[in-house]
């Protein structure tokens, strides 16, 4: 008999314990894959130490960084900066705050060692590497375990993943000498099928299915297409990518997850990068109480194309940049307001540069309305003083209606003026090209633009610094900085530009040279190019990339940042490329 009503009290206690929540099992199942990543690069480190031959530890490292992208979804999404000490770019980084350069860490710094080959007399370096990543491994999972997922979360996360896999995974930008990037994709669609199954019983049927028919489609393209230059991203993109990401907002739907609450510069209620309206401009706002309107864009488009702002009332922000020519002026260096000297830089485009994080080729401010009164307030650009220009404003009847309609609680002040003139500026991000419909399934590419799409995202490796979709510096999925790049241009006489660019501000031996990458879209509309206009044609711009920029050259660019080595495009390969940039022009309204 006590044996019976133990048995009972024992089944009603189990009865009574609730069942296990789906983020539950993600958050569980997402401690084990850190547990088999930290078994991975404990048996890479064990052979380093043993001294096992150049494949087998080659083999290893590919096995832990495939782990390692198992566990990647939730540490960008939840510790961002752990993960960039896991999985960060092989470069230092500048600490602006305290003026310190950090050295990088990681699986990439660890990559460089093992690729092409690995050489035994680094095996002290690559311990101390690794000991750092284990480090770093632990860290991440101890702040795991004490880490609270919901289900938004959870669904936000895989899309980002899927974000991620499209802009950073197929690209070779974190696997840039193994160019392991395509099994690595693999990896994340199964761990994608691995994590979304647990919210089976929760998700509509029909939803589920199609979700997972994607999901098997795309597992079986990457297993029979491996090879890095070969791979049709284009079509991977566009008939997996894409669907995916929109069958798991279809899924989220369906289950009434609800979608995460946050200004953020992707919106979380994109479907796919490529949506027509996929980027929030007001998440670039440093003033969020100041929002763009269309009131404050017909009088900044006003003051943009009007001479007030300037000293001597000869010249307007439109003299310098030209709308038939994506808001350039087609000079190396544009003619100073005396008329006799040139401005330092090429004037560039305006056109979807409101993504960004950093404007000016030095980065030297955060945004819109900042660069505005930095150009009006520059001396040899127009000379102007807000102060003056609000005098002046102030006395014409016709500004003082339109500043009322802008901003009916203020008088017209020096910040209206900025806002206004950034909310012109703003209005100008369209991306409503070629490229952006045929992602869109509205139109099809030529074969040449295909060719050119695969080889940008690719072999000649743009899309690793001119990231998609934007084509600029602002790093996706996040898109929270704008990074700079150490090219090593040319001056007009073949010798290394003097300009030091950012070094100039942070006085950091690493920005020598250093330039903000800038978007080029409508790149066919804005020639010359390079912060110096140095290249007159698409095809020279290409040449200098092609032959492994300044070094390539022959210059001695120590910090250069892009890679040295030749990227061996054929002529029939350029040309796709400027086929496929072409493609970037915006459509008039």
């Amino acid at each position: 008999m006590k044996k019976i009503i133990f048995l009972f009290f024992s089944f009603a206690l189990f009865s009574c314990q609730p069942a296990e929540e789906n983020h539950q099992k993600v958050a569980a199942n997402f401690e084990i894959n850190i547990k088999q990543l930290k078994v991975e690069v404990e048996h890479l480190k064990e052979l380093v130490q043993s001294d096992a031959n150049s494949q087998k530890i080659q083999f290893q490292f590919l096995k832990a960084h495939s782990s390692y992208k198992k566990v990647e979804w939730l540490t960008e999404y939840y510790f961002p900066a752990v993960a960039k000490a896991i999985n960060g770019p092989a470069l230092p980084e500048f600490e602006e705050n305290d003026g310190k350069t950090l050295p990088p860490e990681g699986f990439q710094v660890i990559e460089e060692y093992f690729f092409p080959k690995y050489n035994q007399s680094t095996k002290a370096e690559v311990l101390t590497e690794i000991g750092i990543l284990n480090a770093n491994l632990n860290r991440l999972e101890k702040i795991a375990q004490t880490n609270e997922l919901t289900d938004a979360s959870v669904f936000d996360a895989l899309r980002l993943s899927v974000f991620r896999m499209i802009t950073l995974g197929i690209t070779g930008f974190d696997s840039p000498v193994a160019l392991h990037s395509i099994p690595e994709a693999k990896v994340v669609l199964e761990c994608l099928a691995e994590n979304v199954t647990f919210y089976k019983n929760t998700l509509d049927a029909k939803s589920f299915q199609a979700l997972s028919a994607t999901l098997s489609q795309g597992t079986k393209y990457l297993v029979t297409h491996t090879n890095f230059n070969a791979f049709d991203r284009a079509y991977f993109i566009k008939n997996i990518a894409n669907p995916l990401s929109k069958q798991l907002y279809q899924c989220q739907k369906s289950a009434s997850i609800p979608f995460v609450k946050e200004t953020r510069a992707l919106k979380t209620t994109a479907q796919t990068l490529f949506d027509k309206n996929a980027f929030d401009i007001e998440a670039f706002n440093g003033f969020p109480d100041y929002k763009t309107t269309p009131e404050k864009i017909a009088l900044g488009k006003k003051l943009f194309n009007d001479p007030i702002l300037s000293g001597n009332n000869t010249r307007s922000c439109a003299s310098c940049h030209y709308s038939n020519l994506a808001f350039t002026d087609g000079l190396e260096q544009t003619i100073s307001l005396d008329g006799k000297t040139k401005v330092k830089r090429n004037t560039p485009t305006l056109m979807n540069i409101a993504f960004q994080r950093a404007f000016f080729y030095d980065s030297k401010v955060s945004y819109l309305e900042d660069q505005a009164v930095a150009v009006i307030t520059n001396e040899i650009e127009m000379h102007g003083s807000l102060e003056k220009s609000v005098k002046a404003l102030q006395k014409d009847k016709k500004y003082l209606a339109e500043f009322k309609k802008a901003f009916p609680k203020n008088e017209i002040n020096e910040f209206g003026i900025k806002n206004a003139l950034a909310s012109y500026v703003r209005s100008l991000s369209q991306y409503n090209s070629k490229f952006d419909e045929y992602m869109r399934d509205e139109v099809e590419f030529t074969s040449d633009e295909k060719a050119g799409f695969n080889l940008f995202a690719g072999k000649a490796k743009c899309a690793t610094c001119h990231f998609i979709p934007l084509t600029n510096g602002t790093v996706p999925p996040n898109f929270m900085k704008t990074e700079s790049e150490i090219l090593g241009v040319p001056n007009r006489h073949n010798y290394l530009d003097a300009d030091l660019g950012k070094y100039e501000l942070t006085q950091a031996e690493i920005h020598r040279n250093s330039f903000k990458t800038p978007t080029i879209r409508n790149i066919e509309l804005t020639a010359p190019y390079m912060h110096n206009g140095v290249f007159k044609t698409l095809e020279e711009v290409i040449d200098f990339y092609n032959k492994g920029g300044g070094i390539g050259l022959g210059f001695k660019v120590p910090n250069q940042t892009l890679p040295e080595d030749q990227l061996l495009l054929s002529d029939k390969e350029k040309k796709h490329l400027i086929a496929f940039m072409k493609t970037l022009t915006d459509k008039r309204n």
